[in-house]
């Protein structure tokens, strides 16, 4: 194991002590050391849930066999960033995102990661960490959130968005527009359609770096809660198998994660952020890719922000 560069030999004694202190014990010290970078705050609905599900997959790290120590990422929330000077920090904030994970990891020397976040860079950025460190990493996305509800209809976020439009044009007055604010956004999750958040979450479980249901499932599931404990039991699995992220992340799972991509009718920021994850695995991936895999593959989902259906009806769908 890694870890045994930390723990093993009498001139580790230092280390261990520092282990100990944490409350390490001696049964502990042979068993796999797993990461967990968390991007819990409180200022990006996405992660503000994100304790209780890191609290999962630690329980599930240890039920395998594992020790789990948590860590923790910044993370930005897009929508709040738009709009005004902030939005220029939200592009750097993924490769802050992928040099902490990775720092934490290679300076510890864990062997393996679980990677729990939400949201349009930070997702990405975890990924770009997963293959550049190379150990045995799983992700838990943290899920979209509930639809919210008015007058008879789903909303989402695009509803503020073309509020804010109707206003503007003097279609819809503002006190209109406050219900509407009041309405849309019910609770913790990313925000409700195909947005980038939940394009890479999907994105993350097609290219096999997810259990299979995790993009979907609501942030308010308990079903999120199971698969963040099986994902850390998971993670201890994949430490023991010796299966790493570059053996996940090839020319055909990029290709299959595009081709999902595309028949969901995703975020196009997929592009920036697989091309960047690919380009950290060392898989060759270009723009006519995206083209090729466009042209060939049908798309079968009408979700928001150009459709109807939320991540909710996907879910249920799937």
């Amino acid at each position: 194991m890694r870890s045994e560069t930390v723990k093993i030999g009498y001139q580790r004694a230092p280390n261990r002590a520092l282990l100990r202190s944490l409350g390490v014990t001696d049964r502990e010290m042979g068993q796999p050391f797993i990461g967990i970078a968390n991007a819990y705050n409180t200022i990006v609905p996405g992660h503000i849930h994100l304790r209780s599900l890191s609290q999962k997959v630690q329980e599930g790290v240890a039920a395998a066999g594992g020790v789990a120590f948590e860590f923790g990422t910044i993370g930005i929330c897009d929508g709040i960033a738009m709009g005004h000077e902030g939005m220029r920090y939200s592009l750097p904030s993924r490769e802050n995102i992928a040099d902490a994970v990775e720092l934490m990891v290679e300076a510890h020397r864990f062997d393996g990661l679980v990677c729990v976040g939400t949201c349009d860079k930070i997702v990405p950025g975890m990924l770009m960490a997963a293959v550049r460190c190379n150990i045995p990493t799983i992700v838990v996305t943290g899920g979209p959130m509930l639809p919210g509800y008015a007058a008879g209809r789903e909303l989402s976020l695009i509803d503020i968005f073309e509020g804010v439009g109707r206003v503007a044009a003097g279609t819809m007055s503002e006190e209109e527009l406050g219900e509407l604010e009041c309405a849309a956004m019910p609770g913790c999750g990313s925000c409700q359609g195909l947005y980038t958040a939940n394009t890479m979450a999907c994105v993350t479980e097609a290219l096999g770096l997810s259990l299979p249901g995790c993009a979907a499932i609501p942030a308010v599931d308990a079903a999120k809660l199971r698969i963040a404990r099986e994902s850390g039991e998971r993670a201890v699995g994949l430490v023991r198998e010796g299966i790493r992220p570059r053996d996940i992340v090839s020319p055909a799972s990029l290709t299959n994660a595009i081709r999902v991509d595309m028949a969901l009718g995703g975020s196009s920021n997929t592009v920036l952020h697989l091309m960047a994850v690919a380009r950290e695995a060392d898989v060759p991936l270009d723009l006519e890719t995206f083209n090729v895999i466009g042209e060939e593959t049908p798309h079968i989902c009408h979700m928001q922000p150009g459709g109807p259906h939320s991540m909710l009806a996907l879910h249920r769908a799937a």
